[in-house]
């Protein structure tokens, strides 16, 4: 049973803050919340579903503070949106045929591939691009695409939403941020749908975190409407960064076993 002592709800309120003004500029709350869910006892499983359950309430916080200063258009979003729920929830129905863990072998590498690509292509800022796919077609693709990755796996799922946005949308880092919280949103509810159904989801303490995480993305969807890509621009490639080490820390990690270190 998961104790919820109150330095331990303490701890969590506070990750999940901290998490949720991260995760609504750059991506990447669940760096802090999933191990702070883990050190407080949950079970891996379960720290994953709760921390679905709290990252939605960032995620709507951002969306809502994008949507309202008019970044993100809410009705023109809803199919992208239904099909990045869709790929989630089949994701996590294929998870338990196929390990979702085999894409961790080259993800820390996928990652640092992003991170030099928003660190080092000139240019990048809060204006639009010509757009390389058309946006009937990238709406049908991208957003299944990576909800499905999202529910099968998981990390650097709004990476990968933010480079599909700038390098085939066109979009500037602002408007690509706004939009990739929306998906972010219906990904994290398709796969807290088959975590619910599971079981593997502490319903308290993702209540009380996703509080926490509504305040902490809506403070800092304002900081990145106030900095644009200034703000932007560093703490995603931060946020890569420090995802890969993450990952390729993990002594059972392919990469690790590979190179034998």
């Amino acid at each position: 049973m998961f104790e919820l002592a109150p330095d331990i709800v303490a701890l969590l309120v506070i990750a999940a803050f901290a998490a949720g003004f991260v995760d609504s500029i750059a991506g990447g709350g669940g760096l802090i919340t999933i191990p702070a869910l883990l050190l407080a006892g949950a079970p891996p499983v379960t720290a994953l579903g709760t921390n679905k359950l709290q990252g939605m309430f960032g995620a709507a916080s951002a969306t809502w503070s994008y949507a309202r200063n008019g970044h993100v258009r809410l009705a023109q979003q809803i199919l992208p949106a239904v099909l990045a729920f869709a790929g989630s929830i089949l994701g996590a129905l294929t998870a338990t045929i196929l390990p979702g863990e085999i894409f961790g072998a080259v993800l820390p590498l996928l990652l640092v591939a992003i991170a030099a690509y928003f660190l080092l292509r000139p240019g990048l800022d809060d204006i639009d691009r010509a757009e390389r796919m058309r946006p009937a077609l990238f709406s049908m693709t991208i957003p299944p695409l990576i909800g499905y990755y999202d529910g099968l796996f998981g990390p650097g799922t709004g990476s990968f939403f933010m480079l599909a946005f700038v390098a085939l949308a066109g979009f500037g880092l602002l408007k690509a941020t706004a939009h990739t919280k929306l998906l972010n949103l219906a990904s994290n509810v398709g796969g807290l749908v088959l975590f619910a159904v599971a079981g593997a989801v502490y319903w308290k303490a993702g209540l009380l975190m996703g509080a926490a995480q509504f305040a902490g993305a809506n403070l800092g969807s304002r900081v990145a409407m106030k900095g644009g890509a200034r703000v932007i621009r560093p703490l995603l490639v931060i946020v890569c960064l420090a995802l890969a080490a993450k990952l390729a820390s993990d002594p059972a990690h392919p990469l690790r076993v590979w190179i034998g270190f």
